[in-house]
């Protein structure tokens, strides 16, 4: 009976030890398997993928010169099997050639607002948006948190940190629109903003700043000193 990853002991299967201990935690054979699924008759896909690593001396660089033809002389890997592990291996490349992009860094209210704008331009309707930030007050991603209608929408602190949770931020902007361009905070607005500003020091995730969007300009409760 082929060997299949399915079959095997759930603290065996590369596919689980990734999920419980993470990817750096596994052997490039085991991630390799994890790209052929199954192995041969006689060997698991692990022990198959360390026969195909042992062929090039274990060197991940000499594997990706392999080509497909190469790949498939080996008992167990099938043309779709060598695909995979090829393109796995071209991704890599790829990424190596890759520049990182550097998150943009919020030193104002100015700099938040130009981050939020293309998100917000030309709306006709309220969203509700945060900026999840890093300990170097980078922006890990904006997160939209709710669509309203022309006169308000609703955010629900729960949601906002959620997200900010979720992506492991450690401070967060609001950022909500006013289609209408009238940039005077509704007493709705300063209820919120002070109800997610106290759960956020509960949380140690600090609220640095509320922002009320518009096309032409913006009001920054920070700068406003009624934050």
């Amino acid at each position: 009976m082929i060997n299949n990853i399915l079959s095997w002991a759930e603290e065996d299967r590369p596919r689980e030890k990734l999920l419980m201990k993470g990817k750096a935690a596994l052997t490039d054979a085991e991630l390799i398997a994890i790209l052929i699924g199954s192995g041969s008759r006689e060997l698991s896909a692990v022990d198959l993928s360390k026969l195909i690593l042992q062929s090039v001396n274990n060197n991940l660089n000499e594997l990706a010169k392999l080509s497909i033809n190469d790949l498939i002389k080996f008992k167990g890997i099938g043309e779709a099997k060598a695909i995979s592990i090829a393109s796995a291996l071209e991704l890599g490349r790829r990424r190596k050639e890759s520049e990182v992009i550097k998150k943009p860094k919020v030193g104002s209210s100015a700099d938040a607002y130009e981050a939020i704008r293309p998100y917000l331009m030309d709306l006709t309707h309220e969203q509700f948006w945060v900026l999840l930030l890093n300990r170097a007050n980078e922006i890990i991603r904006p997160q939209q948190i709710s669509i309203g209608g022309v006169a308000g929408t609703v955010a629900d602190p729960k949601m906002i940190f959620k997200a900010a949770i979720e992506h492991l931020a450690s401070a967060i902007i609001l950022v909500h629109n006013h289609p209408s361009g009238n940039l005077t905070p509704s007493q709705a607005d300063k209820d919120l903003t002070k109800k997610v500003k106290e759960s956020g020091r509960m949380l140690d995730i600090p609220v640095l700043d509320h922002l009320i969007f518009s096309d032409n300009g913006y009001f920054s409760f920070a700068d406003e000193g009624i934050f």
